[in-house]
């Protein structure tokens, strides 16, 4: 019976992705594509996140077999390939940046893309980034490379093709991290929002996130070193991970071991980093910073700028709940328990510059570590994001 949940989502999200096919502009959200086929577009998504939710609720009491679940998780996180570049721009950030140094012979650290307005990718990016050096770690950007020089068509592939496979790798190592292996497979990969923003937007974050799982599976089989490396690595792709790394560590036994393999990986990552890109590639934390005190329209900073509170103080009182809540989480953790589950949910409440795809950071955390709480905030998260993509 679980299983109907995840071949009822696949279903329904195979439709949205016919109807998105048809829409004149589907890199911008919402997405409205004409006639009847907005319905679909409509409806489709909302029937495959309530059979998601009724999916992982039915495993959750009674399990099935691994392999069924991961394969309909690998079909749902690879469908939106089959539709246009949906829902944000930030691929062709990407491509703009590997151009940045591998075409123009830039630093993507140093030099804003505003540099080389007639780049193709510049004309494309968000008009949020085209004045911002890169926000990415140094490790992604040289994955980025070998997109800079291909046809638009073939560098958004190329990323989006990447956050696809890292979303399928994701599932498997959230399985091999978790005790319920399925359940942690379906919470994660038949999750629609996911498929949308990774096969269907080539988001980076899920390649950050799966090599924390990655991490995190590695520690459940006592390869603390490794698991270390993993950190590091997910370090170097965005720096998000910072938030969680010092959870981990307080909780950890084994921590010398973790740092151990952390700071061989790091020192290497710095060192090709400095060697490509010199000192600049430091200057990341700089644009990040930025980002702390900059409203989306999702972000709980906004909705209270929205209802008369100066958005100053709606920022700074999150940021401040943040650090509260923090400390009670490091504390949690010292006495051996690292909730990162909940500490991404609370790093969602909080941020103000926030995107439907951050829903990937609590995502696979709280299905690992079981957290009924953090559980069903990440659910609501899903389903208040997923709203973004709906023409309501």
């Amino acid at each position: 019976m679980p299983l109907v949940g995840g071949v009822g989502s696949l279903a329904a999200v195979a439709v949205a992705v016919a109807a998105a096919r048809h829409a004149a502009v589907t890199e911008h959200s919402p997405i409205r594509p004409p006639g009847g086929w907005l319905s679909a577009w409509t409806w489709g998504l909302i029937a495959a996140f309530c059979l998601y939710v009724a999916g992982v609720f039915l495993l959750s009491r009674r399990p099935v077999p691994l392999a069924a679940v991961v394969a309909l998780a690998a079909a749902i996180q690879l469908a939106p390939l089959g539709a246009p570049l949906l829902l944000s721009t930030d691929a062709y950030s990407y491509w703009d940046y590997a151009r940045v140094r591998a075409v123009h012979g830039g630093n993507p650290y140093a030099d804003r893309p505003s540099r080389f307005p007639n780049d193709p990718a510049f004309k494309r990016m968000g008009k949020d980034w085209q004045g911002k050096t890169s926000v990415y770690g140094p490790a992604f950007t040289l994955a980025s490379e070998p997109a800079a020089r291909a046809s638009r068509r073939a560098a958004i592939g190329f990323f989006r093709v990447l956050a696809a496979l890292g979303s399928v790798a994701l599932v498997a190592l959230t399985a091999l991290a978790a005790r319920r292996r399925a359940f942690a497979a379906a919470f994660v990969g038949w999750n629609p929002l996911l498929a949308l923003h990774f096969a269907g937007g080539g988001h980076n974050d899920v390649l950050m996130m799966a090599l924390v799982a990655a991490g995190l599976a590695l520690a459940a089989r006592r390869r603390f070193e490794l698991e270390g490396a993993a950190w590091a690595g997910a370090l170097s792709i965005k720096l998000t991970v910072l938030v969680f790394l010092p959870l981990r560590l307080l909780a950890a036994r084994e921590r010398r071991r973790i740092l151990g393999g952390f700071a061989s990986v790091a020192a290497a990552v710095a060192l090709v980093a400095s060697i490509a890109f010199g000192s600049a590639w430091l200057h990341v934390l700089s644009p990040v910073a930025n980002q702390l005190h900059t409203p989306s329209s999702l972000g709980l900073a906004y909705w209270a700028s929205q209802l008369g509170l100066p958005q100053r103080y709606a920022v700074d009182g999150l940021l401040l709940l943040f650090a509260l809540v923090y400390l009670w989480l490091l504390r949690e953790a010292w006495r051996g328990r690292a909730r990162l589950g909940l500490t991404a949910c609370a790093l969602l409440l909080a941020t103000s510059w926030l995107q439907p795809w951050y829903a990937v950071w609590a995502l696979p955390l709280v299905a690992v570590e079981e957290d009924r709480l953090a559980q069903a905030v990440a659910l609501a998260l899903s389903a208040y994001f997923l709203r973004d993509a709906l023409p309501v």
